[in-house]
C-alpha cells in the first residue's frame, strides 16, 4: 500500500478554520500563508487546499481568491501540490482550464482543482447567478469536469450539455501532468458524480464507521463505471503533550464560538443537508459542536497526543483513506508540530504494517 498523503487547508479566509471568538494566531494575509506554505511542505505535507469563498460567511469577512493566490504559492514553494477550490456557475470550465493549466506549468506540475457545487445561496444570488436546486448543481459540476478534460486531453475539445458547450475549442498549453480532480458531497447525486468523473472524493469529518459506510458505497459505484477513486477526509488537528491539554483547548475553542456566526452558518447549510431526497447531505446530522469547525473536522478525532492521532490515522488508511486534510488553530506553530510530531509517526506505523505484512 502506498502512504497515506497529508494536506493542510489554506487560511485564505479571516478567521481561521473555527468558528470561534477564542484568540488564535492565525492570519489570511499573503505574507502568512507564504510562511504556513513553506512551513508545511519543510515538514512532510504534499498537499494545499486553497478555499473559495467571495462573500462573508462564518465570520470569513475577507477571502484571497484562491487560484490567484495558489500562483502566489507556486512561486514560493517547490514541492506542494496546490489544490485550488472552484465554483462552477461562478466560472466558465474553459477559461477556468487554461487557468489550471497555466498553474500547473507556474509550479512544474503541481497544480490540482476541488470542484464546489456549492451551498451558500446568498454567493450565487449575489454575483448575479440563479440558485440551482440541490441535485441540478450536482450536474452543472458533472458538466464543468467534463469539459475540463476535454480541454486537457483532446486536441480541440466539442462538447454538447445541458449547461456548456464548446465547438472545435482549442487549449495550448495543455497541463505537464493530469490534474487531479477533487470533489466533495454527501449526497446520492455527488457519491454518482464522485463514481463517474472525480480522482479524490472528500469526505467531512465523521466517525470510523461513517468513512468506511462512504468509501465502500463510492468504491461499489466507481466499480460499475470501471474506475477507480480515491479517499480525502477532512480533520481538526490538535496535537499537544497530553490528551487533556488537547481536550481542554477543543471545550475553549467550543465555549468561545462565536454563536450568531455557527447559527447564521447553520442555516446556511440548512439545504445542503436536507435538500437531498435521502437526507443524507453535507452537514444533514450535523451538531452545534461540530459545526464550530465547519466542515465537522472536530468528529474525525485527531485531538490527543502526537501517539494518539498518528494511531488515528492509521485507522483511517486501514478503511481506505489515501489522504489526510487537517486545519489547525494556531498555524505556524500547530502546522510545524503536527509535521514534525505526527508525520513521522505515522511513516513508522505504515512501515511496521509493511513489515507484517512480508512473508517470512
Amino acid at each position: 500500500m502506498t502512504n497515506v498523503k497529508f494536506a493542510y487547508w489554506v487560511p485564505n479566509v479571516s478567521g481561521g478554520l473555527v468558528i470561534s471568538k477564542l484568540p488564535q494566531k492565525t492570519d489570511w494575509s499573503f505574507a502568512a500563508n507564504k510562511r504556513y506554505a513553506q512551513i508545511a511542505e519543510q515538514n512532510g505535507f504534499e498537499y494545499a487546499l486553497l478555499q473559495t469563498r467571495f462573500i462573508a460567511s462564518y465570520g470569513a469577512d475577507k477571502q484571497l481568491e484562491a487560484i490567484t493566490l495558489a500562483s502566489a504559492l507556486a512561486s514560493v514553494t517547490e514541492k506542494l501540490n496546490l489544490i485550488s477550490a472552484v465554483h462552477p456557475g461562478l466560472w466558465h470550465p474553459a477559461v477556468y482550464a487554461k487557468m489550471l493549466a497555466t498553474l500547473d506549468h507556474i509550479s512544474g506540475g503541481r497544480a490540482a482543482v476541488n470542484v464546489v457545487s456549492g451551498w451558500f445561496k446568498q454567493e450565487f444570488i449575489s454575483y448575479g447567478e440563479h440558485w440551482l436546486d440541490h441535485d441540478e448543481r450536482y450536474r452543472r459540476s458533472e458538466e464543468f469536469i467534463r469539459v475540463l478534460r476535454a480541454l486537457w486531453e483532446e486536441e480541440q475539445a466539442t462538447y454538447r450539455g445541458d449547461f456548456y458547450r464548446l465547438t472545435d475549442a482549442p487549449l495550448k498549453p495543455k497541463p505537464e501532468k493530469q490534474i487531479p480532480i477533487f470533489q466533495g458531497g454527501n449526497s446520492e447525486v455527488a457519491r454518482d458524480m464522485a463514481a463517474r468523473v472525480s480522482d479524490y472524493y472528500f469526505m467531512n469529518g465523521n466517525t470510523l464507521e461513517g468513512f468506511e459506510q462512504q468509501i465502500q458505497d463510492v468504491k461499489a459505484r466507481a466499480a460499475k463505471q470501471g474506475r477507480d477513486v480515491k479517499f480525502a477526509v477532512n480533520g481538526f488537528a490538535i496535537v499537544r503533550d497530553t490528551e487533556e491539554e488537547a481536550v481542554s483547548l477543543l471545550r475553549d475553542i467550543v465555549s468561545h464560538a462565536d454563536t450568531e456566526a455557527v447559527e447564521g452558518f447553520r442555516e446556511s447549510v440548512k439545504d445542503a443537508g436536507q435538500a437531498t431526497h435521502s437526507k443524507q447531505g453535507m452537514w444533514a446530522d450535523s451538531s452545534y459542536k461540530d459545526l464550530v469547525q465547519y466542515n465537522d473536522g472536530f468528529k474525525t478525532g485527531l485531538i490527543g497526543t502526537a501517539e494518539q492521532v498518528a494511531e488515528q490515522i492509521i485507522r483511517l488508511k486501514q478503511i481506505g483513506v489515501d489522504l489526510i486534510l487537517t486545519g489547525h488553530f494556531h498555524y505556524e506553530e500547530d502546522l510545524e508540530r503536527f509535521g514534525r510530531e505526527v508525520i513521522p509517526l505515522v511513516r513508522e506505523k505504515e512501515a511496521a504494517l509493511e513489515d507484517v505484512k512480508q512473508p517470512i
